[in-house]
C-alpha cells in the first residue's frame, strides 16, 4: 500500500488563535468563549422564540464546524471502505482512518496506537471487555466492584456476565455529597476480587472519582480495573498511563464528536489474550470451515465495515479541543459551575443534588413541590435545554432517596448568560406553581 497521508483537519479560527495564545496567556485570558461560539452552528437556533441555552451537554454535546467540515470532506472527496483495496480511495480512507487512531492514541497518552480499538461508544466498550475478557476470567464465587454512581452502561453488562457465571457484584457506597466511601471500597477487596469497574465522573452529579488511588489499591491486590471516561474525557486530561488503568472507554459524542463512534483503550497484553467479541470480516487472518484464526489487535476487535466517517470525525473534533486545550475548557468550566451552584443554592425551594468537592460541570438540583419533567418541560419553553428523569442511573436515584432529578450540563462553549438564564428559567417555573 502507498503512503498516503491523510487531511489535517483545518481548526477554526476560534480554536487556532485559542492554541496560540495558550502558550503565553493564563487559562482564563487565553479563552475567548464568544468567538468559541461561532464555530457551533447550533448554537445560533432559537427555541420558543427564544435563544437556545443548551445545557445537556453530559447527554450529547453539540459539533463545531471544523468537525462538519471534516465528515463532509470525508464523504465527498475520501469515501471507501478500509483495509480492503489498492485502489485510491480506499487508501485514502485507510490512511484517515488510521491516523484517527493515532490521534486518539495521543489524546489519551495511550502507550501504543493498537491499543485504541475504536466501538459505536462507550457502552459497546464495556459490552467488549464483559464478553470477552469477562468471559474468560470471571467464573463462580467471583466477585465484580461497582460504585453506586455508575451509570446503567457500568451496570447492566456486568449483571448479564455475573448471571451467565455465577458471580457476584459488589458496590461501593458514596456519602451524602456524592463522594465515593474509599475505607468501605477497600474493605470490599478479598481472595475472590477479579475486577473493578468505576466511572470517572459521575454523569448524574458530576463528581470526579479519585479513580487513581482506586487504581493502585486494585492493583496492589492484584485486580484489573476499567474506567468509564465517558463524562471525564469531555472536561478533564485523560492520560490513561498516569492513571495505570487496564480499560477506559469513552464516546464521541460526548466530545463534540459523531454519534456511533467510541474508544476502548486496553493493555496490548490483555487485548492480545482476550478473545474476539464479534466475527467477521476484517477481523480475521485466515478462515476455512475447520478453523479461523485471528487478525492482531485492534483488527481483532473490529469485525465488519467500522465507522469510519465517524472515527475520521472523532478524530476533528479531539484536534479542535486539543487546539483550545484542556486545562482552559476545565477552568471555564469550573466557573460557569460555581457560578450555577452560588445561585441556585442561595434560591428558595431549590435542593442541589451532588455536592462533592471535586466535581465537573454538572448540576443537578430539584425544585420544591415540582416535578422534575414540569422543570424541562417549562424550562423548555424558555428556551433552556436540560436533562430530566433518573439519567440512566436508578440505583444512583434510590441511594438519594428521588425518583429523578433535574441536571444542568455545561460545556466549554456555554456562556454566564446562559447560567442566568438557567436561573431566570427557574425562576418562570416557581412562578407557574405558586
Amino acid at each position: 500500500m502507498s503512503q498516503l497521508l491523510a487531511p489535517k483537519p483545518n481548526l477554526s479560527p476560534a480554536a487556532t488563535a485559542a492554541t496560540a495564545s495558550a502558550n503565553t496567556a493564563s487559562p482564563a485570558a487565553a479563552f475567548d468563549v464568544a468567538r468559541i461560539r461561532h464555530d457551533f452552528p447550533i448554537l445560533g437556533l432559537s427555541v420558543a422564540g427564544k435563544p437556545l441555552v443548551y445545557l445537556d451537554n453530559a447527554a450529547s454535546s453539540q459539533m463545531p464546524q471544523a468537525v462538519i467540515d471534516r465528515l463532509v470532506h470525508y464523504q465527498t472527496h475520501e469515501h471507501a471502505n478500509i483495509h480492503r483495496a489498492v485502489h485510491y480511495l480506499s487508501e485514502t480512507a485507510t490512511a484517515a482512518y488510521e491516523a484517527a487512531r493515532v490521534t486518539l492514541q495521543r489524546f489519551i497518552n495511550a502507550p501504543e496506537a493498537r491499543e485504541v480499538i475504536f466501538t459505536s461508544g462507550t457502552t459497546d466498550s464495556i459490552n467488549l471487555v464483559a464478553q470477552s475478557w469477562g468471559r474468560q476470567n470471571i467464573k463462580a464465587g467471583d466477585e465484580i466492584i461497582l460504585t453506586v454512581l455508575e451509570h446503567h452502561s457500568n451496570i447492566v453488562p456486568w449483571q448479564m456476565l455475573a448471571q451467565e457465571k455465577g458471580a457476584t457484584i459488589r458496590v461501593v457506597p458514596m456519602n451524602d455529597a456524592g463522594e465515593l466511601e474509599l475505607d468501605a471500597y477497600q474493605a470490599l477487596f478479598n481472595a475472590r476480587t477479579r475486577l473493578v469497574c468505576v466511572g470517572h465522573v459521575s454523569n448524574a452529579l458530576g463528581s470526579i472519582h479519585p479513580v487513581k488511588e482506586m487504581i493502585d489499591f486494585a492493583h496492589a491486590h492484584g485486580v484489573p480495573v476499567l474506567v468509564d471516561g465517558a463524562q471525564a474525557a469531555p472536561h478533564l486530561a485523560v492520560d490513561v498511563q498516569a492513571l495505570g488503568c487496564d480499560f477506559y472507554a469513552f464516546s464521541g459524542h460526548k466530545l463534540c464528536g459523531p454519534t456511533g463512534i467510541g474508544i476502548l483503550y486496553g493493555r496490548a497484553a490483555l487485548l492480545e489474550a482476550m478473545p474476539p467479541y464479534k466475527g467477521g470480516g476484517d477481523m480475521i487472518h485466515t478462515v476455512t470451515f475447520e478453523k479461523t484464526t485471528y487478525a492482531p489487535i485492534p483488527n481483532k476487535f473490529e469485525a465488519g465495515t467500522p465507522p469510519i466517517a465517524a472515527a475520521i470525525g472523532l478524530a476533528a473534533a479531539v484536534d479542535y479541543i486539543s487546539g483550545i486545550g484542556m486545562s482552559v475548557i476545565a477552568a471555564h468550566e469550573h466557573s460557569l459551575l460555581a457560578d450555577a451552584t452560588e445561585q441556585l443554592a442561595a434560591m428558595a425551594g431549590v435542593r442541589l443534588i451532588g455536592t462533592a468537592r471535586h466535581k465537573a460541570a454538572v448540576l443537578s438540583f430539584a425544585l420544591q413541590g415540582i416535578h422534575p419533567h414540569d422543570v424541562g418541560t417549562l424550562l423548555n419553553q424558555e428556551g433552556v435545554a436540560v436533562r430530566t428523569g433518573h439519567h440512566c442511573a436508578q440505583p444512583l436515584m434510590a441511594r438519594l432517596g428521588v425518583a429523578a432529578t433535574s441536571r444542568a450540563s455545561f460545556a466549554f462553549y456555554n456562556t454566564h448568560a446562559d447560567v442566568d438564564a438557567l436561573v431566570a428559567g427557574i425562576r418562570a417555573v416557581q412562578k407557574v406553581f405558586a
